[in-house]
């Protein structure tokens, strides 16, 4: 089973086209948190540099889905409702995952839909609790697109560019993977020491 979530794996036997409906579903469909976002872009990137994909067009498609995802995640919450927050947990469903992301929703406001990205599994029900929440759709739409570009965009072409740059990066992989998790968490760590920063100010 481990294997479904080896970015590697995935990529040799899915192709682009897989590639494309994993960053749709792990981007908005609940059911896809468990899908490796930000290891299996980077890797695809990688892939790229070696000739496996058009960089371009790799980048292009990663960004479409990621927005097509998200808007697809809004469109359920805003429909779903409250209903989801009363779901029972399930194979496919556990609710603690939509509590934390309405927490950093509460916390962040409209940039969740930005800093999200970057983190695994709020990145996925984000745009679910945004629907719920009502958020207006053009200001969603707005921060969806922001967030599609720089996270699809930057994590394709930072695997292109180490596997243009770095001899045998392939080789290297899982610990670059491992890094790319531990930086994941870097926008909310740093937004974390901003609000806490102001909270110190207001304190004053």
């Amino acid at each position: 089973m481990t294997q479904f979530l080896d970015p590697q794996f995935l990529i040799q036997t899915v192709g682009l086209i897989g590639i494309f409906a994993i960053v749709f579903a792990e981007s908005g469909l609940f059911f896809g948190f468990f899908l490796p976002g930000d290891s299996l872009l980077f890797t695809a990137g990688l892939f790229a540099s070696q000739g496996y994909f058009n960089i371009y067009l790799l980048v292009v498609g990663c960004v479409v889905m990621a927005i097509a995802g998200d808007s697809v995640g809004y469109t359920f919450g805003r429909r779903v409702g409250p209903a989801l927050f009363s779901r029972e947990d399930s194979v496919l469903f556990h609710r603690k995952h939509v509590d934390r992301a309405r927490a950093f929703y509460a916390k962040y406001g409209v940039k969740t839909i930005v800093l999200a990205r970057f983190v695994p599994i709020v990145r996925t029900f984000a745009p679910i609790v945004a629907g719920v929440g009502q958020m207006e759709y053009r200001q969603f739409l707005t921060y969806n697109v922001i967030g599609g570009v720089l996270w699809a965009g930057s994590m394709t072409l930072l695997g292109f560019f180490v596997g243009s740059l770095v001899p045998d990066a392939e080789k290297y992989l899982h610990f670059i993977i491992i890094g790319i998790i531990a930086l994941s968490f870097v926008p909310v760590i740093l937004e974390w020491l901003k609000a806490r920063k102001g909270s110190d100010l207001s304190e004053l």
